[in-house]
């Protein structure tokens, strides 16, 4: 029988935790470890139970959680009130599968377990991976197929915060948001695609117009 997905939730508020842990524990393969209110008992609950899989927040009594990520060396996922581009970055940078801004609905984070759990899978395998499995883990982990108001990915949620109001090319969000143009562009394209985003053509003197993103109404 497969082991299942040990998951411990660091949160301060009690209520939350429980929350979380009763979404966690609905899900097949999953089970949750007693929660950790601060970062001193994430820590030993980390040395103690070996978990697989860290969801965390922002704001602890006695730190920063993006730190505890960070340093941990294990698969996390932020949940958080926090919705600043720069605490976004740093919980990316930290090494953050994914990250779900406060409040949220259930499924929102139903479906980054399950995602995180076929991606496991796929990256569990015992003989050499093919380049196709690794694309598809890379999908599961980092592409969200629900609606935007509920399954926002971290990186779309970082693009938005970055564009705010003003006009902005696809490289010009790229450098300020710290990613590839690549990514930015495919990221782009699909918030365009579900109207969070317009995309407006500025013709210049000579060559192909160019693309500006704006926010509806800006």
């Amino acid at each position: 029988m497969t082991e299942p997905i040990r998951v411990l939730i660091v949160d301060d508020d009690f209520r939350v935790a429980d929350l979380h842990r009763d979404i966690v524990d609905e899900r097949p393969g999953f089970a949750t470890l007693p929660p950790a209110r601060s970062m001193g008992e994430a820590r030993t609950a980390i040395r103690r139970d070996a978990p697989d899989l860290l969801l965390v927040d922002v704001y602890l009594p006695d730190g920063d959680g993006i730190d505890l990520v960070r340093s941990a060396g294990l698969d996390a996922i932020v949940l958080s009130a926090a919705s600043d581009a720069p605490t976004v970055r740093r919980a990316l940078r930290a090494g953050a599968l994914s990250y779900i801004i406060k409040p949220f609905e259930r499924r929102a984070l139903v479906e980054r377990l399950d995602r995180y759990a076929r991606a496991r899978n796929l990256l569990a395998e015992d003989r050499p991976l093919t380049q196709e499995s690794l694309d598809r883990a890379f999908a599961l982990l980092h592409v969200a197929g629900e609606p935007a108001s509920v399954s926002r990915t971290a990186t779309e949620q970082l693009i938005l915060s970055t564009l705010g109001d003003a006009e902005s090319t696809a490289t010009e969000i790229a450098e300020e948001a710290g990613l590839s143009r690549a990514t930015a562009q495919r990221h782009l394209a699909a918030l365009a695609g579900r109207g969070e985003i317009e995309v407006r053509l500025r013709y210049g003197t000579t060559g192909r117009p160019e693309h500006l993103y704006v926010r509806p109404g800006g």
